[in-house]
């Protein structure tokens, strides 16, 4: 596999959603890494953790200086210029990063929607930040948007 997630579990509540949430990521990257072009060149590895409200909040607080919960934190390796360059030259095993997500806040955005569907959309948007997206302004947003909506297609 050219794209691979450890996914790290330290809410047992998770289960009740995702019974083996390595299998489920593993299934779904690599349905995206035939049709994402990044994802097929390159030896690509990420950690996810999936959490709740009171280890995220205090990531949050930490790292942004947000005293709350989210539904999803990022921890890119790497900006993006230094992790194109680096692809570039490597294509082998580049870490991209950490990805904390809240099953406290998948639950509550999934009360109109279906979990899976929620929870895919959130990993998603936590990989684009490790591939180096941000949404600070318009263009940004829209080019990490469309790349979210091709992987979430592409699944």
């Amino acid at each position: 596999m050219m794209i691979k997630a450890d996914v790290l579990v330290n809410i047992h509540a998770w289960r009740n959603y995702i019974s083996n949430p390595n299998v489920y990521l593993r299934n779904k990257l690599k349905k995206a890494e035939k049709k994402v072009p990044i994802f097929k060149r390159n030896k690509l590895k990420f950690t996810i953790l999936l959490s709740g409200d009171i280890k995220i909040k205090k990531l949050n607080k930490k790292f942004r200086k947000k005293n709350k919960t989210t539904d999803v934190l990022s921890f890119p390796f790497y900006e993006k210029d230094m992790l194109h360059k680096i692809i570039r030259k490597e294509k082998e095993n580049i870490y991209l990063g950490d990805i904390i997500i809240n099953l406290s806040e998948i639950i509550k955005q999934s009360k109109e929607k279906n979990f899976y569907s929620v929870f895919d959309k959130i990993w998603i948007h936590g990989l684009t930040h490790l591939l180096g997206y941000r949404h600070k302004s318009n263009q940004d947003f829209s080019a990490m948007q469309k790349l979210e909506n091709k992987i979430l297609k592409s699944i």
